[in-house]
């Protein structure tokens, strides 16, 4: 067993346990740090894979920005323990059906003759760039899917702003078009004043 064998199985123990760490962890901060371990873990696979870029960003975006966000969130409110888990075991079944198939997808997939000769290690050049590999892929053949994905993220952006916008009362905000229409003369009002004589001195 090689040393890429022996760093994949870690990383990969690694991941599994992160996530179940998640799912059982009664304290939200603990499970988001768990979460934590699992993107940094699933990065270390990645840069097995050759693929540094998708690691880098892994660890940038999620762990450096979205958890870094989320624990903030979480350590600011003040959350009820008690009941975020009351329906725990209530869908827990239905839970672990999902885990079962996931788990029967990921080995039927994985055991296929089409993903063991795909599998195979690809040697590189030293001028082979898994960003412009990437760029390729998804412009060209993958960039219908592409675009459709960024559509539904947009939608999705969009609907959160008009699920939390709400106009208030006796709030004082700015009103642009108001601003750009100000004149000096509106505004302004220069008053002459006739100079005071100088008392002199005795």
């Amino acid at each position: 067993m090689s040393f890429v064998d022996v760093a994949f199985y870690l990383f990969a123990s690694i991941t599994v346990m992160a996530g179940v760490g998640v799912v059982i962890a009664r304290n939200p901060v603990h499970a988001a740090l768990y979460l934590v371990l699992a993107f940094c873990s699933a990065a270390g696979i990645w840069m097995l894979l050759e693929a540094e870029f998708l690691a880098i960003a892994l660890v940038l975006v999620y762990v450096g920005a979205v958890m870094v966000l989320f624990l903030f969130v979480v350590m600011m409110l003040d959350i009820n323990l008690l009941q975020l888990r009351e329906g725990f075991w209530r869908w827990f079944p239905f839970g672990a059906l999902l885990a079962g198939l996931m788990v029967f997808e990921m080995i039927w997939v994985l055991g296929s003759t089409q993903t063991a000769d795909v599998a195979t290690a690809v040697v590189h050049g030293a001028d082979y760039s898994n960003t412009k590999e990437l760029g390729r892929l998804l412009y060209t053949d993958y960039v219908y899917p592409f675009e459709i994905a960024a559509v539904i993220l947009l939608v999705a952006m969009v609907a959160a702003i008009a699920l939390t916008l709400r106009r208030r009362s006796g709030v004082k905000s700015q009103n642009v078009a108001e601003q750009v229409k100000a004149k000096k003369a509106d505004r302004l009002r220069i008053v002459k004043m006739p100079s005071e004589n100088k008392v002199s001195s005795k």
